[in-house]
């Protein structure tokens, strides 16, 4: 069974190759859609209810439950994790995803204040 180094780089190669919205052009809109999709992926994938109650948090879920669905298919290992475990590779591959699209891009619009 692959480590989570290993897991986080699968999980966020599924990202980048399959998912548009990490593509926001500027840093909040990207932080803000991380932190909301990757959040509700987490908990769909510990079968926890997800608040959809506002729009923009349907427009997450949405985003959310592909992922989870997808993530569950193509990743036999999701299944042998604890729901801790589960919560903790979400966290660091929702870091490792902050640094890739925001913190360590060299995007420099993403910080545009005129933009």
């Amino acid at each position: 069974m692959p480590d989570i180094n290993e897991k986080v780089a699968q999980l966020e190669n599924f990202i980048m190759k399959k998912c548009l919205w990490q593509f926001h052009s500027r840093a909040w809109d990207r932080k803000r859609q991380n932190e909301n999709i990757l959040g509700m992926a987490a908990k769909l994938l510990c079968g926890e209810e997800v608040d959809t109650s506002k729009p923009e948090d349907k427009c997450y879920w949405v985003d959310a439950s592909y992922l989870a669905d997808s993530y569950r298919e193509k990743f036999d290992w999701l299944s042998t994790m604890s729901d801790d475990e589960i919560r903790e590779l979400m966290l660091a591959l929702k870091a490792r995803i902050d640094f890739v699209t925001v913190d360590g891009s060299l995007n420099a619009e993403l910080t545009d204040p005129r933009y």
